[in-house]
């Protein structure tokens, strides 16, 4: 039986035919069965899961009315241990919540658990799975939270992104995934890894779920979806990265461009100007310098419990980046966003791609951010939605970038585009 969409269950909730006690029930269910496999989860208590849901039924209300979440775990929660996937903090519990969980909590919603992380939301993983096939990686680094979410475990879960960590994975899964325009989110209790980049997101598995779940951590009402708008005027952003693109990725965003043309949205090419066609390089080199700096405590009192992965990759990368490089990306970056802002007179949403194309096998490595990376430096609201599968069956997903601080009218087009898609 398809599970319920949060949007549904608040629905089933609000007459009657549902509680939130029997639906994290469910949820607890499937996590038990799934578990060994997808691996998920770093923190469950399903006795803490239940004794909440009967809290939210008594006090009925709030937007979630006692609707699941799942925590990504470099976000704080003052009644779970939050252990960053690393020997450093386990079984460690924060003195409090993350703004954006008290936020779900005053929201009536009930805090699952702690979904799996790449240590520090890095590049080393963890052991969760891709649900639909475990012999791929699910993405990372929000790892855990995109594949519960698409294994009908939670039906809303936190990611967080600096390079492609909430779009990549949600892709990678089959789910929605969601990164909003940077800064609208509050940050405060979230593990920091790059100040001028990070972003915490969302992944559910419809767009109404996200306007929900986007409702309680702004504390406002859920965005309204307006699926009767008209055609939207959509730029084909193959970016300067192209040539990462898998030939099932590069069929996928021609065969959409030429439906969606042909369901009246008009469809033309976008391109950066030729002075950020290494923007890639400006990305690198200032989410380098910055988290060596953020994991200064890590790396130097505790070195032995860093993964050799991180100390020899990024950690090495970043000390190597001179203070001038990176106050030169930093200016680069500037001169970007406001050139990417000017695309828009002329479009209202970009067209591009989520990721290199399916899942890669294994799961010592969660795959390229490539295709997120640029977007997250020009702090855009991005949305990948579920478009297929490749030729290995796994899922493949499009991404739509929006204009700074139009993330509601992004949210439309998203939905606009599924639906013609489909």
């Amino acid at each position: 039986m398809k599970p319920l969409s949060a949007t549904e269950a608040v629905a089933a909730i609000e007459a009657g035919t549902l509680t939130s006690e029997r639906l994290v029930r469910d949820c607890l269910d499937r996590i038990a069965e799934r578990d060994s496999t997808v691996k998920a989860w770093a923190f469950l208590d399903p006795a803490l899961a239940i004794a909440q849901a009967k809290a939210a039924d008594a006090a009925k209300g709030g937007i979630l009315r006692g609707i699941p979440v799942g925590i990504k775990d470099i976000i704080d929660t003052y009644d779970m241990p939050t252990g960053h996937n690393s020997p450093i903090f386990e079984g460690k519990v924060p003195f409090g919540d993350a703004a954006c969980v008290a936020l779900c909590r005053t929201a009536n919603a009930v805090i699952l658990g702690k979904t799996v992380t790449t240590e520090f939301a890095n590049r080393h993983p963890g052991p969760t799975t891709n649900p639909h096939n475990p012999a791929h990686t699910p993405g990372g680094s929000s790892s855990g939270s995109a594949a519960a979410v698409a294994d009908g475990q939670v039906p809303l879960a936190f990611g967080t992104q600096t390079g492609g960590s909430v779009i990549r994975p949600a892709a990678y899964c089959g789910v929605i995934g969601y990164k909003p325009t940077y800064g609208d989110f509050n940050r405060v209790g979230i593990k920091m890894q790059c100040h001028s980049v990070d972003t915490l997101g969302l992944m559910a598995r419809t767009l109404d779920d996200i306007a929900l779940f986007r409702g309680a951590v702004l504390k406002l009402p859920p965005v309204h979806i307006e699926r009767k708008a008209g055609a939207p005027r959509i730029g084909f952003c193959r970016t300067p990265v192209w040539d990462k693109a898998e030939p099932d990725t590069v069929a996928l965003l021609d065969r959409a461009a030429t439906l969606l043309s042909s369901k009246g949205a008009s469809i033309v090419d976008v391109a950066f100007a030729p002075a950020y066609k290494d923007i890639i390089d400006d990305h690198a080199a200032i989410t380098g310098w910055e988290s060596v700096r953020n994991y200064a405590d890590e790396r130097l009192r505790n070195p032995d419990k860093v993964s050799r992965e991180l100390m020899d990759g990024p950690m090495k990368r970043g000390l190597a980046v001179p203070f001038e490089r990176y106050a030169a990306a930093q200016r680069q970056a500037v001169g970007f966003r406001a050139h990417f802002d000017s695309l828009f007179d002329k479009v209202d949403v970009l067209l591009t791609a989520s990721a290199p194309g399916e899942a890669p096998e294994g799961i010592a490595a969660t795959g390229d951010p490539v295709f997120n990376s640029i977007w997250t430096l020009a702090h855009t609201p991005c949305v990948t939605l579920p478009a297929g599968k490749g030729a290995k069956g796994l899922p493949l997903g499009l991404q739509l970038v929006g204009l700074r601080h139009a993330d509601d009218r992004l949210l439309s087009i998203a939905a606009w585009v599924a639906a013609h898609l489909d």
